[in-house]
């Protein structure tokens, strides 16, 4: 299976999880002596008192909606795996929505130990991982230090998610980070607020969809990541991403396999189906199941997986659910 620049928003949360955790325990980290002159800065850790001034002036980004049926709600809040400092902290409409839910719901509740644990367990490197040709070790090697990233910052992650971790840590020039994940703040926001906080996901099926134990395929994977560092599509596509999410342009954000330039090949299509499409039908049997428990959900997934003809608020108007798009124009 292919990785490359299509994969980056939906795996960015599980790099941030490897390559330092939730950002409230995220520790700035130098770059490697021979990293270029101007290094982005690394992330940096909030303090309690910067934290709650960014939920006190915090404004809202990216696109809500509400589904209702049986007189209980969804939100469906599309969220950014990478994100800018000030947009980890939900602005007043999100947290109003996440009040008024009884349950909080993301792809994988990384503030959990024991998902944290599954996780890398299913993606570090371990003894029988695969190993890279040396010419394509040295092509990485040279990615990372281009990068400004030490090799002993890698050195525990499979070869895949090396790959893509260099290729997220693009978005930094223009201060995106995966230790700012906009899903982590909200789950970590539900359990301060005494919320059942649920994963839709496993880490397990996650990481299946990233690393494989077969050699060639794991050359491929990684071939395909630097091919792109080396080209240079992987900012272009996160920037204007960013962009879209950040005012909401749900339109934009549909047409993704028209701009994006990553779903071109009846492969690349394929592996979008196995990251976004195939997905999105499970997440909503899991969404449809606890709402008719009798519960009212915050639900924070990846922007892609909320629009257009196979996203979430679609689905769930299939199901029966009176589905609307929540403005967050007055709060901005």
């Amino acid at each position: 299976m292919r990785v490359t620049a299509r994969r980056l928003a939906a795996v960015a949360a599980l790099v941030g999880a490897l390559a330092g955790g939730p950002v409230h325990a995220a520790a700035p980290s130098a770059p490697p002596a021979s990293a270029p002159a101007a290094c982005p800065p690394p992330a940096v850790m909030p303090t309690q008192e910067s934290m709650r001034a960014g939920m006190r002036d915090a404004t809202d980004h990216g696109p809500l909606w509400k589904a209702t049926k049986d007189g209980r709600s969804v939100y469906l809040y599309g969220t950014m795996h990478v994100a800018r400092a000030a947009w980890m902290y939900p602005g007043p409409t999100i947290q109003r929505a996440v009040l008024a839910s009884d349950v909080i719901a993301v792809e994988l509740d990384l503030t959990d130990p024991g998902i944290q644990a599954r996780l890398q367990k299913a993606l570090v490197r371990t003894p029988g991982t695969p190993a890279l040709p040396e010419a394509l070790h040295k092509r990485l090697l040279a990615s990372a230090a281009a990068a400004c990233v030490a090799p002993d910052q890698l050195a525990t992650m499979r070869p895949e998610l090396q790959a893509i971790t260099l290729e997220l840590m693009q978005g930094r020039a223009f201060g995106l980070y995966a230790e700012y994940g906009v899903d982590t703040v909200l789950a970590g926001l539900g359990h301060g607020l005494k919320k059942s906080v649920r994963s839709l996901e496993t880490p397990e099926s996650q990481a299946a969809l990233l690393v494989s134990d077969d050699p060639a395929e794991t050359a491929r994977a990684v071939g395909d990541v630097l091919d792109e560092l080396e080209r240079g599509r992987g900012p272009a596509m996160l920037k204007r991403l960013a962009s879209d999410w950040d005012r909401g342009d749900v339109d934009d954000l549909a047409a993704y396999a028209s701009w994006c330039g990553c779903l071109d090949t009846p492969e690349q299509r394929e592996d979008f189906d196995k990251l976004v499409r195939d997905r999105n039908p499970l997440m909503v049997d899991r969404i449809v199941q606890w709402h008719g428990q009798g519960q009212s959900l915050f639900v924070a997934v990846g922007t892609l997986h909320m629009v257009g003809a196979i996203g979430l608020p679609t689905l769930l108007k299939a199901r029966g659910f009176e589905v609307e798009r929540v403005s967050t124009a007055e709060a901005r």
